[in-house]
């Protein structure tokens, strides 16, 4: 059987990074099995390049539809235009589209218009948060999906809530952390880890790109000031979004124990997570990996389409709560953070499970 897997950023490569090694090992036993991996080009980073690819194992792309920047809607137009061409040109036995970025909704579009099955890999997540674009692309995308793979049972129960067939839903862990298992022992620092003298679990890795954090200018200083003040003087690492680094450049704050970098490549950034005292984000997948390396993680946000990571994790939600923000410092200093534990099927077989699962489907 033929497959197209798309992936249209960053987090996307990391989450079919281990499908395609798990289509490569079936390959290998002589099963009838090929994909084409298309990337819709949605975000341009200098980090996404050949280097980006070998670190994650994975062939470069077929194809790179380079719709780059934009609106949401000149985004999803230009994917669906390019990818129409590819399925015109290649048409799969399936699609594999991935998490929940403009790409995912807008390949399954276009899949389901021309008649070809659709599977979602990490379907069913919600936040109950419309604001939120990923949120508007996780069911628009589960809406029209044939096949369900689900990173916990909270996830199916949301999908059959929404008249899914619990037959086409499949339990299958998180792919993200198939990626993290697999590559842990091949993490290395970033050039400046040794230069600013940064030491483990005696620094802060910080991640800001929602517009509810970052887009009003009074509101981004204030969450900076706020977490300059709490910090106790220890570095602060932020690797800086492009969105974001436009209204860093706009703002008048400066702290020399906060630090600048460009986006880090795959290895890297984990080493920074791994070896820090805590998380600072308003990113979901981050704290996934947060979780599963038992780091504490404090979430700018007041909702999250991955609870397990509170409920079982190390994740905690302050939103822009400046009390809530204080409390979680307070505990995080005073050593009482609550101990994480892994959610159920996180164990790096996740991958696996998807690609036997299609094999049975289209074998049947």
């Amino acid at each position: 059987m033929n497959i197209t897997i798309v992936a249209g950023a960053r987090p996307n490569f990391m989450k079919i990074a281990p499908v395609i090694h798990a289509i490569q090992a079936k390959q290998e036993l002589g099963v009838d099995i090929n994909f084409r991996l298309v990337h819709t080009g949605q975000h341009y980073d200098k980090n996404l390049s050949s280097a980006f690819f070998e670190e994650l194992n994975i062939p470069n792309p077929d194809i790179n539809l380079n719709v780059k920047s934009g609106t949401q809607a000149e985004q999803t137009a230009a994917v669906m235009t390019g990818f129409e061409k590819d399925l015109i040109r290649f048409r799969p036995d399936l699609v594999i589209v991935v998490g929940d970025v403009t790409s995912t909704m807008a390949c399954s579009i276009v899949t389901k218009k021309a008649c070809i099955p659709l599977a979602h890999i990490e379907a069913g997540i919600r936040s109950g948060d419309l604001t939120m674009p990923e949120e508007i692309n996780r069911i628009v995308t589960d809406s029209i999906t044939d096949i369900f793979f689900t990173t916990s049972k909270l996830a199916g129960e949301n999908l059959k809530k929404s008249g899914k067939t619990e037959s086409d839903i499949y339990f299958v862990g998180n792919v993200m952390i198939d990626t993290l298992n697999k590559n842990l022992n091949r993490l290395r620092s970033p050039e400046f880890f040794q230069t600013l003298g940064l030491k483990p679990k005696s620094y802060f890795v910080l991640t800001l790109h929602r517009p509810s954090n970052v887009d009003g200018i009074n509101q981004f200083r204030s969450l900076l000031e706020q977490i300059s003040k709490l910090t106790q003087n220890l570095p602060v690492i932020f690797p800086v979004h492009p969105r974001t680094k436009k209204l860093l450049d706009s703002i008048d704050f400066y702290n020399s124990n906060f630090h600048y970098t460009e986006p880090q490549g795959y290895l890297n950034f984990i080493y920074l997570i791994k070896h820090a005292k805590a998380i600072l984000t308003d990113s979901g997948g981050i704290t996934e990996e947060a979780t599963v390396l038992n780091v504490p993680c404090i979430t700018f946000r007041n909702t999250t389409e991955r609870p397990e990571t509170c409920e079982i994790g190390t994740n905690l939600l302050v939103g822009n709560d400046p009390l809530k923000i204080e409390h979680a410092f307070s505990s995080l200093f005073k050593g009482t953070w609550k101990k994480g534990g892994i959610p159920p099927l996180w164990d790096g077989n996740s991958a696996k499970r998807i690609v036997e699962h299609i094999l049975d489907i289209f074998q049947a």
